[in-house]
């Protein structure tokens, strides 16, 4: 197992640990929900998961641009941010 994680780039581990992390977060939250078993602590459950999602992309897009931004233009970079800046607005409105 020690072998193949040493294989594994360094930033595509880091990436994967986030979206681990975050399965993780929404997998408490969920079971928090069953547990609490009303609606209107759920929705506030719910409205903490809100926040963490977005925040879980963009470190991981960061984390991602970070590792090939030697490899690509500022212009394809500004293009990229402009992108990952629209899904948020998209998320957010």
């Amino acid at each position: 197992m020690k072998r193949w994680l040493s294989m594994i780039d360094s930033t595509v581990l880091s990436m994967a640990g986030m979206r681990f992390l975050s399965a993780t977060i929404e997998l408490t939250a969920a079971i928090i929900m069953l547990c609490l078993n009303d609606v209107k602590k759920a929705v506030a459950v719910n409205a903490m998961l809100a926040i963490v999602g977005p925040i879980i992309f963009i470190v991981t897009m960061t984390i991602g641009l970070l590792s090939v931004s030697d490899e690509l233009s500022f212009s394809k970079l500004f293009w990229i941010a402009l992108g990952v800046g629209l899904i948020l607005v998209g998320i957010y409105k």
